[in-house]
């Protein structure tokens, strides 16, 4: 399994994004519940969000994405990076 840094870059529809946001933490908090999800927050000045992910590939990611209701919503950019981990709790797996 790969990891990944997700960088979401909210777009300047703030209304329409917060009217997907209860449907779009639903599903990363079921993502969370299936370890595919690992950390997943907003940056504190609301300009976008940071989500760490679990997946396969790039590929299987980009399912992923694909089915997150802000994608659909257009509400944001999706900037993916595969990270590798070297320190950390997440070693531990």
């Amino acid at each position: 399994m790969a990891r990944f840094a997700v960088e979401l870059v909210f777009g300047p529809d703030r209304e329409k994004r917060l009217s997907v946001r209860p449907e779009h933490r639903e599903y990363i908090t079921s993502l969370v519940e299936k370890g595919v999800v690992l950390a997943s927050g907003p940056y504190a000045d609301d300009t976008g969000a940071l989500i760490i992910y679990e997946a396969a590939d790039e590929a299987s990611l980009k399912e992923i994405i694909a089915a997150d209701p802000y994608t659909p919503a257009n509400v944001a950019e999706w900037h993916i990076r595969e990270w590798n981990v070297l320190l950390g709790l997440w070693l531990n797996d």
